[in-house]
């Protein structure tokens, strides 16, 4: 991700920590698959619970990291093409042992990441935008609908899988007729996201306080960058007017996919690396910094205020960098009051904050079962049952 993040500040045209030719060129693969794409991987093998799972978070990671270093650029490709084939078969696995719709959903997801990742070698990557763009929208797809199932249609699962379906192809046809697909790409973008907004259950624990709410902001905020970045593709996508690649490009990996990511952290990353991760109110202030950047980035661009756009560019990298460090402050902090010590008697001002963390472990515990129970995609959907579920406890009690 820091790589990534380096390499965003020279595509910016600012200073960076480190200079290099070829940084700027390696973004793309190194936020996708590097990044985003070793997470979930990881959070996949997890599901899985077999030790050959890991072969793709570790093939993925390893290849972003090759691709940094003097050795050749191919072989840093070729362990990104083996990492994606690992989680494709990943995929399958899971699907045969649940035969769920949303983990098909999620492989078609794969398939176009190994697509990517293969053509990669010979294709620039402005061509490979639509084939990343739909791994990354149909992983998450697939995650949300395990919770929006409670209040989605029968029919719905199949009505997603024929639009994941519809979303794969119209990737894989950019390849060939770059406009008259980015058309129809753009078309499935805004569908799924009209659909999943509106049936998603974030749009009831908005209402909600804590975790529930601030998740519920970020993914209802997600779909509307969603929503705008297939407008963009509808008018002709990146390939039409050069301004445009930006505007297709972040408003699907940075408004919706790291939207998301920010949604989840508190839960996510508990369950897969056995960390807690409390929520704090904390974690606003990178959401807050996601947005309004991505906003001043677009706005900036269409304006053609060139300092602006930069400006935005890198309040974005660093609404991620908070991220980390608060994902970091905040697993060191419940570690520290995790520890030995002698216990003290609960306060009434104290009860609110004991609560939220009852609630985190609860949150946590329940994804972290879910995940290894199921095999599915369902992580995601019991942070949210969960946390629904002991919403209560954190209203303060008064004691007599």
């Amino acid at each position: 991700m820091l790589a990534g993040l380096n390499a965003a500040l020279l595509l910016l045209g600012v200073d960076a920590p480190v200079a290099g030719q070829q940084l700027p060129m390696l973004h793309g693969m190194l936020m996708m698959l590097g990044f985003l794409g070793t997470l979930i991987s990881l959070e996949r093998a997890v599901a899985l619970r077999q030790v050959w799972g890991y072969l793709a978070p570790g093939l993925l990671g390893a290849g972003a990291i090759l691709l940094l270093t003097p050795a050749p650029v191919i072989v840093g490709q070729l362990l990104l093409v083996n990492g994606a084939a690992v989680l494709c078969l990943v995929y399958t696995r899971l699907w045969r042992r649940s035969r769920d719709h949303t983990v098909l959903v999620q492989l078609l997801g794969a398939v176009l990441a190994l697509l990517a990742a293969a053509l990669w070698v010979q294709v620039e990557m402005v061509n490979l935008v639509a084939l990343l763009a739909g791994f990354i929208v149909l992983t998450i797809v697939a995650e949300r609908v395990e919770l929006a199932r409670i209040s989605l249609p029968r029919h719905a699962e199949a009505l997603v899988l024929a639009l994941a379906a519809a979303l794969m192809a119209c990737a894989v046809g950019t390849l060939l007729w770059p406009r008259a697909a980015a058309v129809a790409f753009g078309l499935a973008l805004v569908g799924l996201a009209a659909y999943l907004g509106w049936h998603d259950v974030a749009r009831r624990t908005i209402r909600a306080t804590g975790l529930p709410r601030f998740a519920a902001v970020a993914m209802l905020a997600g779909y509307v960058w969603l929503a705008l970045g297939g407008l963009v593709w509808i008018m002709g996508g990146p390939v039409a007017v050069p301004g445009w690649y930006d505007t297709a490009v972040h408003t699907i990996f940075l408004g919706f996919a790291m939207s998301m990511v920010m949604a989840h952290a508190p839960v996510i990353l508990p369950a897969v690396l056995r960390l807690r991760l409390p929520y704090h109110p904390v974690l606003w202030v990178p959401l807050g910094l996601l947005h309004l950047g991505l906003a001043v980035r677009v706005g900036a661009l269409s304006a053609g205020a060139h300092r602006f756009w930069q400006a935005g560019g890198m309040l974005t990298i660093a609404a991620l960098v908070a991220l980390a460090l608060g994902a970091v402050g905040l697993a060191l902090w419940a570690q520290r009051r995790a520890g030995p010590g002698p216990a003290t008697p609960e306060s009434p001002r104290d009860h609110g904050a004991a609560a939220s963390e009852r609630a985190e472990r609860t949150t946590s515990a329940a994804a972290a079962t879910s995940a290894a129970g199921r095999g599915a995609s369902t992580t995601f959907a019991a942070t949210e049952r969960a946390a629904l579920t002991i919403q209560q406890e954190s209203d303060p009690v008064v004691q007599p």
